[in-house]
């Protein structure tokens, strides 16, 4: 494990990993300030087979900063095959997962990075339920799927979490590198809380962040059909999989 000072600040001590699809509009700002904080060593963008300026914009991005790596799937493939590859390729002690919308504020960083800095985490969720930070009104549904998607969740991992699906999640790497993703599309985000509460020993934490959410027509793309999903893989990931673990 490797050991972090307990200074405030920590400067080059995380890869950023995006999944970036059709987001030509926000990928720009989203990069730009995941850039401006400090820990910030690298940021990986795996360009999921857009078809609009996504990959135009990140050419002119790897010429602003070096620290911006690009990757094209040269079709859509999913979120979560996106997320595989650009784990593949981070190289920094922790490894941060940003959407490429601006739902999410890399200025939580600091809040994200600071158990693991600790030596008190493995894992961190952020959480849209948690504390007193900014979050934006809009769908009551949505709210109640996930809370029913967490509640599922946490029965068949004993953890207590309160937002799975959160698209903050920040790892130590060699936590990554004990588990073996297959999700494609946003299963991903259940299979990842299965695989990591399995780890012998494994800590995990969870830190409020902020959350500025997006309408169906300012980009949204998670529907119903992926809460059913979610719990459908769910059920695979923990009940079938310790199914055959002890036949």
């Amino acid at each position: 494990m490797p050991k972090f000072d307990t200074n405030e600040r920590h400067p080059g001590c995380a890869s950023v990993v995006v999944a970036a699809y059709n987001e030509g509009a926000t990928i720009g700002t989203t990069v730009r300030r995941a850039l401006a904080q400090s820990e910030v060593q690298e940021i990986i963008v795996v360009d999921d087979g857009s078809d609009d300026l996504t990959w135009d914009t990140l050419q002119l991005l790897i010429a602003e900063d070096r620290r911006v790596k690009a990757i094209r799937h040269e079709r859509n493939r999913g979120k979560g095959a996106a997320l595989r590859t650009g784990f593949a390729k981070a190289s920094a002690p922790i490894v941060i997962v940003q959407d490429a919308d601006l739902e999410y504020n890399p200025c939580d960083y600091s809040s994200l990075l600071r158990p693991i800095l600790e030596g008190k985490a493995d894992v961190v969720f952020g959480s849209r339920f948690l504390g007193a930070e900014a979050h934006r009104v809009l769908y009551f549904w949505h709210f109640v799927g996930n809370k029913i998607v967490t509640m599922i969740s946490n029965i068949c991992t004993n953890l207590n979490l309160t937002d799975i699906e959160v698209g903050y999640k920040v790892f130590r790497r060699e936590i990554l590198q004990q588990i073996e993703l297959k999700e494609n599309r946003f299963g991903i985000e259940p299979e990842i809380t299965a695989k990591v509460a399995r780890l012998k020993g494994v800590r995990i934490y969870e830190v409020p962040i902020s959350y500025d959410g997006r309408t169906y027509a300012e980009g949204k793309k998670i529907t119903w059909r992926d809460g059913v999903a979610a719990l459908w893989h769910i059920i695979k990931y923990n009940l079938l999989t310790l199914m055959r673990v002890n036949v």
